[in-house]
């Protein structure tokens, strides 16, 4: 894995080996991130036998890649959208996950002792435009009644907490914050090896097959036979699972993190050390690490000359967000990708008889994928796919999903012009 941010201050990953031989188990999953691990955990702690099997190391995907910020909401679609396109049970159901995803992630790290750098001072959404502000309005109001802990900021209040004046005001939610996420991946897969879980890295699944009313996962050194399998491998998805790897839109996305900035700079600059993100189409967002550096990041149209272009583009915002910063440096510039959905919403979905996966974190993994965790778990230990918090389908392959993901790609100037003229 290439060198990143969190990679430089995370605790070591707890050691495993390939798999060499043959095993069995209640479940195999495959894939070593938040899903993955979250969901080996809560097996582990219900008496289950899970392994499982990663291609590279622990979190190498998006799970340790991405920006580290924890927020309980989705992308684009708010409450009263979410229950329109569920319905019931499954909206009511859905919602209260969301509710309280950063909640169980901030609870597992206490309960586990994770050292990852976990900070629950809430997540900011700050409006770029007079209209996002009604937005901001009525998201509090959604989520309210759903019981988060939410708050509307008028612009004094936000300028206050952030120390950005360009923006006209926002909405708070308490359980928000940020983590190292690569540390807390490998407290994850910690927290699961202790409660009884098996891990190995360097194993990837390269068959998938029916094994006597069970299934039989194949890696280049091993098998694991298992009566149910998790596929947790998202935007890394590969040609195990074709019709899962053809449902989803990997999305290329660059962070970036300064060089420490010093105590006078930090009591100007998001002093509270909250996280925040914004209202526009083309984010912009931004949280402290332990070492005081602002990390931060963005999209590209076209991957040319990235790191260039990503440098400047990335300096510019921080320069307008906070004057008082200068001309920014940075230490560190790493990239991964992003599970989408055409429509911005998360799929748990039904390959077969036994074989079960969930995509779609469409940028809010951190929060999402741990606390989905818990539901697949019991869904793999035999709970009924109507209890879970989403409808189970069978996979949905993406017609034309190269041209998709180019497309979504060159979206970014329409998205900037948007915003740019975004007033109601």
């Amino acid at each position: 894995m290439s060198t990143t941010l969190w990679s430089t201050l995370a605790p070591p990953a707890p050691p495993t080996e390939p798999l060499r031989g043959e095993r069995t188990a209640d479940v195999a999953i495959v894939g070593a991130g938040y899903s993955g691990l979250s969901t080996a955990l809560h097996l582990a702690e219900a008496g289950a036998s899970a392994v499982v099997l990663e291609a590279d190391e622990i979190g190498s995907g998006a799970s340790g890649r991405n920006n580290g910020q924890v927020i309980p909401t989705l992308t684009r679609h708010d409450p009263d959208a979410i229950q329109k396109r569920y319905g019931e049970p499954w909206g009511g159901r859905f919602l209260k996950l969301l509710v309280g995803s950063a909640d169980l992630v901030y609870e597992r790290i206490r309960r586990h002792g994770m050292d990852c750098d976990g900070v629950q001072n809430g997540w900011i959404q700050p409006a770029h435009s007079p209209g996002r502000v009604n937005l901001a309005r009525r998201r509090v109001e959604q989520w309210a009644k759903h019981g988060a802990p939410v708050e509307f900021l008028e612009r004094d209040r936000l300028t206050e907490l952030t120390g950005i004046s360009g923006y006209h005001g926002g909405w708070l939610n308490r359980s928000g914050g940020h983590v190292n996420p690569l540390a807390l991946a490998r407290g994850l897969a910690r927290a699961a090896l202790s409660a009884g879980a098996v891990i190995h890295e360097r194993s990837p699944a390269i068959g998938l097959v029916a094994d006597r009313g069970a299934w039989r996962v194949t890696t280049p050194d091993g098998a694991v036979r298992a009566r149910r399998v998790l596929l947790a491998t998202a935007a890394y998805t590969d040609d195990v699972a074709p019709d899962l790897k053809r449902s989803i839109v990997p999305v290329r996305a660059y962070q970036m993190a300064t060089r420490p900035l010093g105590d006078n700079l930090r009591k100007l600059i998001l002093a509270g050390n909250h996280a925040v993100s914004d209202t526009r189409m083309d984010l912009r967002f931004f949280h402290y690490d332990r070492a005081g550096r602002l990390v931060s990041g963005g999209s590209l149209a076209l991957p040319v000359m990235a790191e260039e272009r990503m440098t400047r583009q990335v300096a510019r915002r921080l320069a307008q967000a906070f004057p008082e910063l200068g001309e920014p440096s940075f230490d560190f510039l790493w990239s991964g990708l992003i599970g989408m959905t055409p429509d911005r919403l998360p799929r748990i979905y039904r390959l077969a008889d036994g074989i079960h996966a969930w995509i779609g974190c469409n940028g809010r993994g951190v929060a999402l994928a741990t606390a989905l965790g818990r539901d697949m778990a019991a869904l793999l230990r035999g709970a009924p796919e109507a209890d879970m918090p989403l409808p189970v389908t069978a996979p949905e392959p993406i017609f034309a999903q190269a041209l998709l993901a180019k497309l979504g790609r060159a979206a970014l100037p329409y998205y900037r012009w948007r915003d740019s003229r975004e007033i109601g």
